[in-house]
């Protein structure tokens, strides 16, 4: 039985959490109530949208358990937060980033740029020393900058343990700057037990909102380290002062918010995130980690299969990876495809990434749609 939220068409098992997911109920509603309030009424409401705007960031501190919702800034996207931190910085030649070889290209592109500046981008094989941490603590030294990882892997489904790391990057005075679009909306984050200085994510996977939306949360310290990449009215104090002359930075994180901000995607994001919060992070954690278990069990119950996900490993995500023995992964591909599985491609196989919502039913039709 699907989940009153998620009222999906009846041939589809979707698996595709990790890339992009589909809307609540609730999701569709909101952003169909504003468009006919925009059409009937135009901007009449815009104190009320700002209210709306207002709500997101609280929704959005308390996902991340930020200390302050200024600490939040609403950007279009993860790539966009990652190159406010890798142009705002001041860099010198000589100085080095440390991260890992299996990044999404947001989190390694921006910071292979730099190397015009002198700065050079490591690399760590992450399968290479007794824990992934170890092998992102090796290539540090005293010229070490950041340290940039995905709190989540997104084609192998390794989670770190960004508490270590931050403590390690605490201890040798590093910045820490965290990817965790794979985490925020699928298990519980804590910016300030894992002490990180820049935390960013998109909003259109596990959070379930809408493609051009994104948190971008920066340590009130660590954003006074930050020149400004962008300018115009939004990141002004006293934003609403169009006669703002002489004008001077927002001190909060909306001086990372340029321009005008994105209405219709903050009420769909909100009406998203306040199921999750509605659930209870705890709960959506738990159960998305039991459909993965769940899923790599009946993967490791079949001959055929190989689960290249490592199950013995400390902490658990809701990606799950595999390959077939026989076909390649881009025959299983399309034949998922084809019977309505919806999942990707990724790494050496097929990664499924199943939400708290998805049921077990759906789970075990996904498996038996797996030729042998």
């Amino acid at each position: 039985m699907r989940h009153p939220e998620f009222p999906l068409s009846a041939e589809l098992i979707y698996l595709n959490h990790a890339a992009v997911a589909p809307w609540p109920k609730r999701t569709s509603t909101a952003v169909s109530k504003f468009a006919q309030q925009n059409t009937l009424y135009g901007s009449s409401c815009y104190l009320d949208w700002l209210q709306k705007e207002t709500q997101l960031r609280v929704q959005l501190q308390t996902l991340l358990n930020a200390p302050d919702a200024t600490d939040i800034a609403l950007v279009k996207n993860t790539s966009e937060a990652l190159s406010f931190v890798a142009y705002g910085l001041d860099w010198h030649s000589g100085d080095n980033i440390v991260s890992s070889n299996e990044e999404f290209p947001s989190n390694r592109i921006v910071w292979q740029s730099l190397s015009e500046l002198g700065v050079e981008f490591r690399e760590a094989d992450l399968a290479q020393a007794a824990t992934p941490e170890d092998a992102l603590f090796a290539l540090v030294d005293k010229q070490t900058r950041l340290i940039t990882i995905s709190s989540i892997q997104f084609a192998s489904g390794l989670r770190l343990d960004i508490d270590r790391i931050g403590q390690f990057c605490q201890q040798n005075n590093i910045l820490f700057c965290i990817d965790a679009i794979q985490s925020l909306g699928a298990v519980q984050f804590d910016v300030q037990k894992c002490q990180a200085d820049f935390v960013m994510a998109d909003g259109h996977k596990w959070m379930l909102g809408p493609e051009g939306l994104g948190v971008f949360y920066t340590s009130p310290a660590s954003r006074e380290k930050l020149k400004l990449t962008q300018y115009g009215w939004h990141m002004m104090d006293n934003t609403h002062n169009y006669e703002n002359k002489p004008w001077s930075i927002h001190p909060t994180a909306q001086r990372f918010e340029c321009g005008s901000p994105n209405t219709l995607g903050i009420h769909a994001l909100s009406a998203s995130l306040s199921l999750l919060l509605e659930t209870g992070m705890e709960t959506v954690e738990k159960q998305v980690l039991a459909n993965a278990r769940y899923l790599m069990a009946a993967i490791k119950s079949r001959p055929y299969l190989q689960l290249l996900t490592d199950e013995t490993a400390k902490l658990q995500s809701g990606i799950v990876v595999f390959k077939h023995k026989q076909l390649s992964k881009e025959a299983l591909y399309a034949h998922l495809q084809k019977n309505h599985v919806v999942c990707a491609m990724r790494g050496e196989g097929i990664r499924f990434s199943a939400h708290f919502y998805n049921s077990t039913q759906e789970l075990d039709k996904a498996m038996l749609l797996i030729p042998d």
